[in-house]
């Protein structure tokens, strides 16, 4: 060491060379490694002392071994980062640290402190407190629902589940992750908000973007040949979410589908109607039910000059005019998706059209479009759905527009979307329920082979979110008060010292199937229970009393009124029956 050091010191810099400097470098990393061992000799010997004369360390070592090993370790670091520096060759200084640190979490359980900050071997239970404080908010797109929103959706659910039932359909459930490969090339343009799910050991998975592909996937996969279904459950787009028109990343759907052979556009109508159902039972009555037919659209396509493997994206650029003027819509065709402007403008002329019989009429009349198989079997069945929602009382709400196109790939005939005007606040709502005919879908999952490959399907799906989000805000203008829960009476006492016989009277309600709850203190005064009942929205209290339980009587008292009158404790359950609404 010393003869490799002296000419690297004494000798002008003029006759240094790169070997020299290279082997001063090594002979410098040598001695620091071997300061080093002479140093974690010393520790370990420290540490080896008599341990009843020394003080605890927190974590199985001396605290000034500690302090000695980290002072070892900030040397060897230092020597790391000075080599590094002058570009010279540090792998050993840095094994050397490496060992260091290694010795260090063995002997004391813990990592050395960073960059010689000693201080952090001291740090106290609030400096501990204040480095894992975080920001609590929810995940853009996604929100909580308090026990106000959920009883608001606890409504909505019971009355679309009521009307899904009314039409005889059972309910499945799928999970919430699909295989990648079961989602992808389903949805269009779509297709890439759906989330992906790390890789968990060989599957690539994938979060569903809806719930009529996974039904599809479900008739496959388990050879159903005809089905009724309802499902309702959450799904996840990563989408831009607007949260104030319910528009969310996480979200949940309502889904109605009939899946198997029946006769032409019965199953097509039964779904139009469906959705009038829903929405007439939630009281959104000023809604329209657009309707139009995906095989029209593609011969219209055709008559209009558009190539057939463009079908598809100048449909999802049509899709946008609910949200885009046509200016927008057409510019989207031509520049981005290379579309000829003539056939543009062609298109132009026909998705400003809308109506009902009379939209058939002037489409059967249209020579040109006629000549199109496609075309004329839309407009066909086009005529026979409206006939069938005449029947079942629902066309007034039907608009044929050919303007909708629904931008998923899977729709082979009838597409619908339910539309509301905006707010009273000028809130723009738009779609709060959608879907279409799919025939072709379990045919890809079945492989279009045996029985059970080809199951024609078609359903809706109720954008339950936006109408969540409708109902909070028409709550909040008329200014209703929304009842937290369903209790139907509150048990109160008018004296100290009855709280056993609270509890034993409640307990009977319980197990007669009457919704009851009392204060949860011994002795509350009379006036608390009351008014707890009356911001609650509790219909009836019980009154018990020393004399009436003498007499085997209790007081029931409409809540809001003062007038009280007796009845029977034996009868009380079968009276609290008949009162319910």
């Amino acid at each position: 060491l010393t003869l490799a050091r002296l000419p690297f010191r004494i000798l002008p810099p003029q006759f240094r060379c790169d070997a020299m400097d290279g082997l001063a470098a090594k002979a410098a990393a040598a001695e620091t490694r071997l300061a080093d061992l002479e140093s974690r000799l010393k520790v370990l010997t420290a540490l080896s002392g008599d341990a009843a004369a020394a003080a605890p360390a927190p974590q199985g070592g001396d605290a000034s071994g500690k302090e000695a090993l980290q002072d070892q370790i900030d040397a060897a670091g230092n020597t790391v980062r000075e080599l590094k520096g002058k570009k010279l060759d540090f792998k050993d200084a840095l094994k050397n640290l490496q060992d260091l640190k290694a010795q260090f979490v063995a002997t004391f359980g813990e990592e050395p402190a960073a960059g010689g900050n000693k201080k952090k071997f001291k740090k106290t239970a609030e400096s501990k407190a204040a480095s894992q404080k975080f920001m609590l908010k929810n995940p853009k797109g996604m929100r909580d629902y308090g026990p106000a929103e959920m009883a608001i959706r606890h409504t909505v659910f019971e009355k679309i589940v009521g009307v899904f039932k009314l039409h005889g359909a059972v309910t499945i459930d799928t999970p919430v992750m699909e295989l990648k490969e079961t989602l992808t090339g389903k949805y269009g343009e779509d297709s890439k908000l759906i989330y992906d799910v790390a890789d968990q050991g060989g599957e690539l998975l994938s979060l569903r973007y809806d719930l009529t592909v996974p039904f599809a996937r479900y008739v496959a996969q388990n050879r159903v040949d005809k089905i009724k279904r309802y499902h309702i459950a959450r799904v996840y787009r990563r989408d831009n979410p607007a949260m104030n028109r319910g528009r969310y990343r996480e979200f949940y759907q309502c889904d109605f589908d009939i899946a198997g052979e029946y006769e032409p556009m019965m199953p097509d109508a039964e779904c139009v109607k469906i959705v009038s159902d829903i929405l007439n039972a939630l009281e959104l009555n000023d809604f329209t039910i657009k309707v139009n037919h995906r095989c029209l659209l593609d011969g219209m396509f055709a008559v209009c000059g558009v190539p057939e493997a463009k079908f598809r994206s100048i449909c999802s650029a049509v899709d946008k005019l609910d949200k885009e003027e046509w200016v927008c819509v057409r510019a989207e065709m031509v520049e981005e998706k290379g579309l000829d402007p003539l056939a543009a403008d062609r298109i132009g002329e026909y998705v400003k059209l809308n109506g009902l019989m009379d939209l058939v009429d002037k489409l059967e009349a249209d020579a040109k479009l006629m000549t199109n198989s496609s075309a004329k079997k839309g407009v066909s069945d086009m005529r026979l759905l409206l006939q069938f929602c005449e029947v079942y009382g629902c066309l007034d709400k039907v608009s044929f527009d050919l303007s909708l196109a629904r931008g998923l790939d899977y729709y082979t005939g009838v597409i619908y979307e339910a539309v509301l005007p905006p707010l009273p606040n000028g809130d723009r709502v738009g779609s709060v329920a959608g879907g279409g005919r799919y025939d072709n879908l379990v045919g890809m999952f079945a492989g279009g082979k045996g029985k059970g490959s080809i199951v024609p399907c078609v359903g809706v799906s109720m954008g339950v979110e936006r109408i969540f989000t409708i109902m909070e805000k028409r709550a909040e203008m008329l200014g209703l008060k929304t009842r937290l829960n369903e209790t139907e009476v509150m048990v109160a006492s008018g004296q100290k010292g009855l709280l056993l016989e609270r509890m034993r009277l409640i307990s009977d309600l319980w197990g007669a199937g009457i919704k009851a709850e009392q204060m949860e203190k011994a002795d509350p005064k009379l006036l608390k229970q009351v008014q707890h009942a009356e911001s609650m929205g509790i219909p009836w209290i019980i009154i018990l009393g020393t004399d009436e339980l003498e007499r085997g009587v209790v007081k029931l008292r409409k809540t809001g009124e003062r007038d009280d009158r007796e009845v029977k404790r034996a009868d009380l359950v079968e009276e609290l029956k008949r009162l319910r609404p």
